[in-house]
């Protein structure tokens, strides 16, 4: 029987930096999901052995990347058109691209599927499934604030990597958890990550 698409998720990480971001929001994604697609982008590979220290093989295993097993976690080739989430047939509960270049933001607001990533969040836009983008640059030209707007106009949730504070985080991970809670919230999962604000 074929799996329930609200308990499916595609993810990607680019080569931007934040990889933190990415491997953090994988580890709530395999508590959350009974499926996880992750394609990494060419330069993902070389940010997480710079800014994490994780070095993966030529075939990435969970354990490399999270430090644990997760049988949910399938990692896709970046060059697959042929894997599930290249196809408007597969259906999921969303896609997220965490961290988010610059340059993979242009390619998908262009219609440009030069590999899995773009591809997957093309199929997003053209089935009306949910696609967030966390979005790591700064400052932002105008070619990246027209990219991002028309993003928006195509039904993408752009979500900047810029952390809160009401919650006084005391870690990194801390500040990178608020920024994962929201990706979760926009995808529509219940998280306990970050308490929701309410005024005293």
């Amino acid at each position: 029987m074929a799996g329930d698409p609200s308990r499916r998720v595609v993810v990607a990480m680019t080569g931007a930096s934040g990889a933190i971001y990415g491997v953090r929001f994988l580890r709530q994604a395999v508590r959350h999901f009974d499926e996880v697609y992750l394609t990494l982008s060419g330069n993902a590979p070389a940010v997480l052995a710079t800014e994490l220290g994780v070095r993966l093989s030529e075939r990435p295993t969970a354990a490399q990347l999270l430090g644990m097993e997760a049988p949910q976690l399938r990692i896709c080739e970046r060059g697959d058109y042929f894997t599930p989430p290249a196809s408007g047939s597969f259906r999921h509960a969303g896609m997220v691209v965490i961290p988010c270049s610059m340059g993979t933001a242009g390619r998908i607001a262009h219609g440009i599927s030069d590999d899995l990533t773009t591809r997957a969040a093309d199929v997003c836009l053209k089935e009306g499934r949910r696609l967030v983008l966390v979005v790591r640059e700064t400052p932002l030209n105008l070619i990246h604030l027209r990219n991002l707007t028309q993003l928006a106009e195509a039904g993408a949730t752009i979500l900047p990597a810029a952390p809160s504070f009401y919650n006084k985080p005391q870690t990194i991970e801390d500040l990178v958890d608020t920024i994962v809670a929201r990706a979760l919230q926009a995808l529509g999962v219940e998280q306990d990550l970050v308490r929701e604000w309410k005024h005293a």
